[in-house]
């Protein structure tokens, strides 16, 4: 085992793929001899050559083109959006094109590709740099939507993501990449896509969540459990599309009340879906209704305010405390 940020797990995770694929290509803007704006492609240039880690113009729309070209050529692309905010001149390729190839197809053809972007807030970014889009992302139906909140699953499920045979979009979440570290073995190894994970047990409650949400989540069950002597279960989602409904009706059968933890805003999402999840497979296990957590339905707010609008162990306390009054 190595102890290794998240970043540096998935520059591993993508070295191991370039080592044991040689279909396996990166691309994206300053992702070869810069290594990336974050270092998440670091060395891998000079290691496997310029024909297999390269730079491309700053044009999104040519990063997806290719992606999808190269894919129904036999490879597997890695393309790094630079900021998830920056996907929308990509939207053709990432929601329409990639993920029809399949259905359009009969089968006959794929779209093996990763998507890579940094998203979320809490590190003062500029605007665009730190939306959360995920809820764009999950209601394409043909692409997989993948976000870890640790290093040991951000190298495993991005392995797994790069070996799946149709497209996978995997979401980094920026304040993730330097802040957090964690033992990760050196050699090959997958999470499952499809598979969430129950990070903490209880009994009381349940917290839906994923990405930067999940650690500012277990604090709240920390405090809960000191202060309102209720022992929150906490569910790292850890792939949004397709959710892992099984752990999802296990975990609301076994403490009868649920909170979704978002960072994106309030409407549509990942939040809303999930809980209509909940509603169809649970809804006589409920005590209660299931409560949301979110950003607000306005852009990422300023940097100044951008703590206030990010969801905090204090807006979840509070719904643990409703929700289980109620």
């Amino acid at each position: 085992m190595a102890t290794m940020t998240m970043v540096k797990a998935i520059n591993d995770a993508m070295r191991i793929a370039l080592q044991n694929d040689p279909n396996v290509m990166i691309f994206g803007e300053d992702v070869g001899k810069n290594g990336g704006v974050f270092r998440a492609t670091d060395g891998l240039q000079a290691k496997f050559g310029v024909d297999r880690v390269m730079d491309t113009p700053l044009a999104e729309s040519g990063i997806g083109g290719l992606a999808v070209g190269l894919g129904l050529q036999g490879f597997r692309p890695i393309a790094e959006m630079q900021f998830i905010g920056f996907i929308f001149e990509a939207l053709d390729s990432i929601m329409v094109q990639a993920p029809r190839m399949r259905f359009r197809s009969g089968g006959q053809y794929s779209s093996p590709i990763t998507f890579r972007a940094p998203f979320g807030g809490g590190v003062k970014s500029p605007e665009l740099h730190s939306d959360s889009l995920e809820g764009l992302l999950i209601q394409t139906p043909g692409i997989k939507v993948v976000c870890p909140s640790n290093p040991y699953d951000a190298k495993g499920l991005l392995l797994s993501s790069i070996k799946d045979n149709d497209p996978v979009f995997f979401l980094e979440h920026l304040k993730l990449y330097f802040s957090l570290k964690g033992e990760v073995p050196e050699d090959e190894y997958t999470v499952p896509i499809g598979k969430a994970n129950v990070v903490r047990e209880g009994t009381d409650v349940t917290i839906f969540t994923y990405g930067a949400m999940v650690h500012t989540s277990m604090k709240a069950a920390e405090i809960a459990e000191k202060d309102l002597n209720k022992k929150v279960e906490v569910v790292d989602l850890r792939t949004l599309s397709p959710l892992d409904v099984e752990t999802i009706v296990s975990s609301v059968e076994k403490t009868h009340r649920a909170i979704v933890v978002q960072e994106a805003q309030r409407t549509a999402g990942v939040a809303p879906e999930l809980i209509s999840v909940i509603n169809e497979n649970a809804l006589l296990s409920l005590d209660a209704p299931v409560k949301r957590v979110t950003g607000f339905d306005t852009p990422l707010g300023h940097p100044l305010i951008e703590d206030e609008w990010i969801p905090n162990t204090k807006r979840i306390v509070n719904a643990i405390e409703e929700v289980c009054n109620f």
